[in-house]
C-alpha cells in the first residue's frame, strides 16, 4: 500500500494531467450508464424526478428493440450504415496515408505546414456550416452548378430531390472534411521512423516509391491496423450532421441519406420515445464492441503483434 502511495505521489503530475480526461469519462461515458435500462422500459417522465421516473417506468423487455426493427425503413437505415462506414473505413484509411506521405515527401516543410493547415480546417467547421457552402453549390435557380450547367445549356438539376446524386456528395464531402484530421496521426508515426533506414535504403539504390512500400508502409501498419479495428467498432454509428444537416433533411433523399442514427432522432422528435431511442443507442454500442472483439481475434491470429489486445 505504502508502494502504491508513493507511486502516486512520484507521479503526481502526470495523473494531474489525465484528471480531465478521467472527469470527462466518468462524468459523460460512465454514469450515464445508468441509463441504459431505459431501452428495456417504457419510459413515462413524473414530478418525482428522472431517477425515480425511471425505476418506476413498466417494463417491456425487448419491444423496443422490437419496433426499432420492425419498421419498413429497417433494412435500408441498415444498409445505408453499414455501406457507407465501408466505404469511409476503406477510402478513409487510403486517403489519409497518402495524404501523410505526401506531406512528409515535401522538400519545403513550411509549404508543408501550410498544406497542413488547409487540409485540417475543414474538420474545424460545423457540418451546419458546411450545409451553407455546399447549399450555395447545389441550389437550383443560384447554385454555382447549375449556373455553370445553364451556361452550357444544360437544364438545372433539384440536386436536393434526386437520390443519385447523393452516395457520391456525401462520400466526397465526408473525405473532404475528415481526411486532414486522419492524415495527421500517421504523419505524426511516419515522422517518428528512423531516418537511417532510408539512408541505408538509398544507399542500396532504393527508388522513392521502394522506400514507401518497403519502410514505410510497414513500419506504420500497427498503427494502420489499431485505427481500423476501432473504425470498425464504429461501424454501425453514422455522423448525424452528415446524414441530416447535409442533405438539410430532404425527404425525398430519406432512400440514400436516412441511417440509424437520422431514423432515431425523427422518431424521438415525432413520437417522443426515449425507450427506442436508448435501445438504438444500445444497439449500436453492442455491435459495435463484437465487433471490435472479431476483427481484434482476426488480427491477433494473423499477426499477434498488430493487435489491439
Amino acid at each position: 500500500m505504502k508502494k502504491i502511495g508513493k507511486d502516486l505521489y512520484d507521479n503526481r503530475i502526470w495523473f494531474l494531467m489525465v484528471l480531465p480526461g478521467v472527469i470527462w469519462f466518468l462524468l459523460f461515458s460512465y454514469l450515464p450508464m445508468f441509463g441504459t435500462v431505459l431501452a428495456f422500459k417504457d419510459f413515462r417522465i413524473s414530478r418525482d424526478g428522472f431517477f425515480a421516473s425511471v425505476m418506476n417506468s413498466e417494463w417491456v423487455g425487448f419491444d423496443n428493440f422490437k419496433y426499432l426493427f420492425s419498421t419498413d425503413a429497417a433494412f435500408v437505415i441498415t444498409r445505408n450504415t453499414i455501406l457507407y462506414n465501408l466505404v469511409f473505413i476503406i477510402l478513409g484509411l487510403v486517403l489519409a496515408v497518402a495524404v501523410a506521405i505526401i506531406l512528409n515527401e515535401l522538400a519545403n516543410k513550411k509549404l508543408a505546414k501550410i498544406y497542413q493547415t488547409g487540409i485540417l480546417f475543414p474538420h474545424f467547421l460545423s457540418w451546419v456550416i458546411v450545409s451553407y457552402f455546399l447549399y450555395t453549390f447545389l441550389s437550383v435557380d443560384r447554385g454555382l452548378v447549375n449556373n455553370i450547367l445553364d451556361w452550357f445549356g444544360i437544364d438545372a438539376i433539384s440536386w436536393y430531390n434526386e437520390p443519385k446524386f447523393w452516395p457520391a456528395i456525401i462520400i466526397f464531402m465526408a473525405m473532404w472534411k475528415g481526411i486532414g484530421y486522419g492524415s495527421i496521426v500517421y504523419l505524426a508515426a511516419i515522422i517518428g521512423i528512423d531516418k537511417t533506414y532510408y539512408e541505408a535504403a538509398m544507399i542500396d539504390g532504393a527508388t522513392k516509391w521502394q522506400q514507401i512500400r518497403f519502410i514505410t508502409i510497414p513500419m506504420i501498419k500497427p498503427l494502420i491496423f489499431i485505427l481500423t479495428i476501432l473504425n470498425v467498432g464504429k461501424i454501425f454509428n453514422s455522423d448525424f450532421g452528415l446524414f441530416y444537416q447535409l442533405p438539410r433533411d430532404s425527404g425525398a433523399l430519406y432512400a440514400v441519406t436516412n441511417t440509424i442514427d437520422t431514423f432515431v432522432y425523427r422518431g424521438l422528435m415525432t413520437l417522443g420515445d426515449i425507450g427506442m431511442s436508448t435501445a438504438a443507442g444500445l444497439y449500436q454500442a453492442f455491435v459495435g464492441l463484437i465487433l471490435v472483439l472479431l476483427t481484434n481475434y482476426i488480427v491477433r491470429k494473423k499477426d499477434a503483434d498488430n493487435a489491439l489486445f
